[in-house]
Formats: C-alpha cells, sequence, structure tokens
C-alpha cells in the first residue's frame, strides 16, 4: 500500500489531546493532519474505515533483548521484530550485551547493526554498553548515534558483559554527564544480592528471597546520589520494588534529571501466583507481591514511573530447567505487552489514552525519538489498531519470538492488535506480516 495520501479513521483515534472520533491524514509516511472524523478525505486518498476498533500511536519499547549476532539460537532481529510488528510495537531499542560481540565498541555496534539492516521488521535503534575498562569508547558510541549506555551494579549473567564497581561507576557517569548523554542501570546492589539467602531448587519464595527489595533500593539511592553530584541523566531500568519508589518521586520533585520505567510482568504477575519449577516466570529483578504490584500502578498513574517496556529477555527453551538460582532470568513478552499491560489497566479503571502515554509517548521521550510516540501532525505514522474489548488466550505456538516460552501461556487477555503500521504502511495484518521495512534508528543529535 501507497504511503502517500492515505487517511485511516477511527471512532476511537488516542491523540495526545484525548481520545476521540477522527480522521488521520498521511502523506510520504507522516502524519500531516488528524481532522473531525467525517472531514472528506483529500481527492485520490485511500481510507481505510477501522470502525470501533481504536488507532493508538506505535508502541515504542526501549528494552529489547535481541541477542543478535552471537546467541542468534536464543532471538534474532528477524523474529524479534516480527513479534514487535505483531504486537503493535512500531520502534525498539535493542540491549547491548547477550550479543556475541556486546555493543560496547563503535565495531560492535557496526557489526550488529550490519546484521540487523536487512532484517527489521519495525524500526530500531541500538543502546551501548558501558562496561569496566571501556570509558573512552563512550564518546564515540555516543557519536555513532547509540541512544545512551547500559549498565550493571550487579552481575548480568554473561561473561561478555561484566557489571561496574563503584570506581567504574563514578567514571562512567561522570563521561555520561560531559556527553550530556543517558546512562540507563540495571540497579541491583550486589552487598545486598551476596547476604541474601541464595537456595537453589524449584521453590518461588526461596528464589524472591534471594532478590530482595532492598538490593533495589540500596542501588537506586546511590544512582541518585550520583545524579544529584554528577548532573548525569540516569534511568532506573525495570523498576520491581515498590520501596524505591520514594526515592524516585523525591529525586524528580528536587528537579534531578531520573526516570524509571517497569514491565508488564511486574504490572500483570504476582509472587502469590507464580507454581514452583515454572522459572518461565523468572527475571531479576524478581516479580514480587500483590501489594507491591498495587504500589507500582498508583506510581504509573502518578507520574513516578515513567514508561512500561517489554524487557524482552529470551532464551532457549532448556535454559529454563525447574531450578531457579540454575535457570536463565528473563521473560519474552515483546508481542503480548499491549494486550498484557491494558488487560490490567482496564481492571483498575485506566484508560487507552493512559496505555498510549505510558507505552508510546513516554518511551519515545526517553530516548529523544520526537517523530515517535503520538498521533500528531509532524509525526511518523507508525499505529498500532486495536480491538479493546476483544479477547483471546495465549497460545505459545502463535507467537513470533523464536522460542515458545511465555509466562503468559494460557492466560485470557483482552485487546487483540488488528494491524500495524509503520510510516503508513501496513506491517502486520491479522497476524500475517510484511516484508521486513524497517529502518535502524540513531540517536538525533541536539540543533
Amino acid at each position: 500500500m501507497s504511503t502517500d495520501d492515505l487517511v485511516l479513521r477511527s471512532t476511537r483515534v488516542v491523540t495526545p489531546e484525548g481520545t476521540r472520533p477522527a480522521s488521520v491524514a498521511v502523506t510520504g509516511g507522516t502524519i500531516t493532519a488528524v481532522r473531525p472524523y467525517g472531514a472528506p478525505p483529500p481527492p485520490g486518498a485511500t481510507v481505510t474505515d477501522l470502525g470501533d476498533d481504536a488507532l493508538l500511536p506505535g508502541l515504542v519499547d526501549t528494552h529489547v533483548h535481541v541477542n543478535d549476532p552471537g546467541r542468534t539460537a536464543w532471538e534474532g532481529f528477524g523474529t524479534a521484530t516480527r513479534a514487535a510488528a505483531a504486537g503493535g510495537v512500531t520502534t525498539l531499542l535493542d540491549m547491548p550485551l547477550n550479543s556475541i560481540p556486546p555493543t560496547t565498541t563503535v565495531s560492535h555496534l557496526r557489526v550488529k547493526r550490519d546484521v540487523a539492516r536487512p532484517s527489521v521488521h519495525v524500526d530500531v535503534g541500538f543502546w551501548g554498553g558501558a562496561v569496566p575498562g571501556n570509558a573512552d569508547d563512550l564518546r564515540p558510541l555516543h557519536e555513532a548515534g547509540v541512544f545512551g549506555f547500559k549498565a550493571f551494579l550487579s552481575p548480568s549473567g554473561v561473561e561478555e558483559f561484566p557489571a561496574l564497581g563503584p570506581g567504574d561507576l563514578e567514571t562512567v557517569a561522570a563521561r555520561v554527564a560531559e556527553l550530556d548523554g543517558l546512562l540507563i542501570v540495571h540497579a541491583e546492589d550486589p552487598a545486598h544480592l551476596e547476604r541474601a539467602p541464595q537456595r537453589g531448587g524449584p521453590r518461588y519464595a526461596d528464589f524472591l528471597a534471594s532478590r530482595p527489595r532492598a538490593a533495589e533500593n540500596e542501588a537506586i539511592g546511590r544512582l541518585v546520589e550520583i545524579s544529584r553530584r554528577l548532573g548525569t541523566r540516569v534511568h532506573v531500568l525495570h523498576l520491581s520494588s515498590s520501596g524505591a519508589l520514594p526515592l524516585i518521586a523525591g529525586a524528580k520533585a528536587e528537579g534531578l534529571p531520573v526516570t524509571a520505567e517497569t514491565c508488564p510482568h511486574f504490572l500483570t504477575l504476582t509472587a502469590e501466583e507464580v507454581p514452583d519449577g515454572a522459572t518461565e516466570f523468572k527475571c531479576c529483578p524478581p516479580i514480587r507481591e500483590a501489594a507491591n504490584q498495587d504500589a507500582l500502578w498508583a506510581a504509573l498513574a502518578d507520574g513516578t514511573i515513567d514508561c512500561v517496556v517489554s524487557d524482552h529477555s529470551p532464551c532457549t527453551a532448556d535454559l529454563k530447567v525447574p531450578d531457579f538460582a540454575a535457570a536463565w532470568g528473563g521473560i519474552s513478552s515483546l508481542q503480548l505487552g499491549l494486550p498484557a499491560v491494558w488487560t490490567a489497566a482496564r481492571r483498575r479503571g485506566h484508560t487507552l489514552g493512559d496505555v498510549a502515554r505510558w507505552m508510546s509517548a513516554g518511551p519515545a521521550a526517553l530516548a529523544g525519538l520526537h517523530r515517535k510516540g503520538a498521533l500528531a501532525p509532524g509525526r511518523d505514522a507508525d499505529f498500532a489498531v486495536l480491538a479493546p474489548e476483544a479477547a483471546f488466550t495465549v497460545d505459545p505456538g502463535a507467537l513470533h519470538h523464536r522460542n515458545h516460552v511465555t509466562a503468559y501461556a494460557g492466560r485470557t487477555l483482552h485487546g487483540v492488535v488488528r494491524s500495524t503500521w509503520l510510516r503508513g504502511r501496513r506491517i502486520a495484518h491479522h497476524g500475517a506480516l510484511a516484508e521486513p521495512a524497517g529502518l535502524l534508528l540513531e540517536r538525533q543529535r541536539s540543533a
């Protein structure tokens, strides 16, 4: 379908100003106008009437582990971006670890881009990595267009991407501040993890005890102090602990450049319902109790948490052994994030506008993707078409990511993604995927 002179019309168009009947006009892959529903289309325009299906901005997922190259058996750019397109995600940012080589130098970034370029179904950008000894690589990576720098404060789980000790963290934070860059951090304090009881076996309660809230709280407190002292822009990844919320809220009230995300699994799954031995639920930090989840939802509602992203971290099925200590930690949810979050959000009285703000506008703002994240003139014509009231039961075999392991297997979710559009081109429609049409993105330079 041509990207020129296209109009999408729906009784529920989710715009920054609210949800209303409207027509969205597209020329050359860019939104040119949002008009009343009954406005006559331009002469010769192709009109697609979506009826009561909701038209949302395409989701922006800034936390995806594609693992390609090097661990392509776990995931790959082709399969990951197919899953993204099927789930209404039109832009994703790839994490720098779990691939071999990791994205810690410009030459490694070049390798990853070369692998990704021919196979991406959605737009893809890249985070750089900050590891011990690569401080001098940060500026070249920044100039090469990475969106920021990922660091771990505790072991990452792969030897190619070691954690930053206190001295390395200071050095990296200072370098990132000099660049006016963004430091994104897996925030768990290693000392707290070492002191926590470490028991192997199938009991989820034992695994939960091994990753206490205090580990997150301590690490996040350290990051807030660094941001205050050095001026570094800091983003807290996959926030799980409600105990850290006052620290983040206080940093925001103080005017510090500190942001935070959480993930669909923390908002929709609870520790109380995880069966023993069900390591498809294992992630780090862990899924916590229902009361903790309630606090995360309240923090989303009041703006303490800025966005919701998948932390899609897949692996081969054999790595999900029934011992929580030994199993790979990561949840595959790239294709399911929108319906999972919407299912829980609607039950709690939130709107599609809230979901679009958390899963599209918020991540786009975090990454500085100024053409993404909203249905507004001048933005890319990236759309997710959702049937909000329709329900489906998750069949792992119907998912597009490479290994059909998911914590959502057998769950009934509300919100069926009917189609996904990238710059005015329909790239997914009722489960069928078009040929790859994504672009590789670079960080947008300041004027």
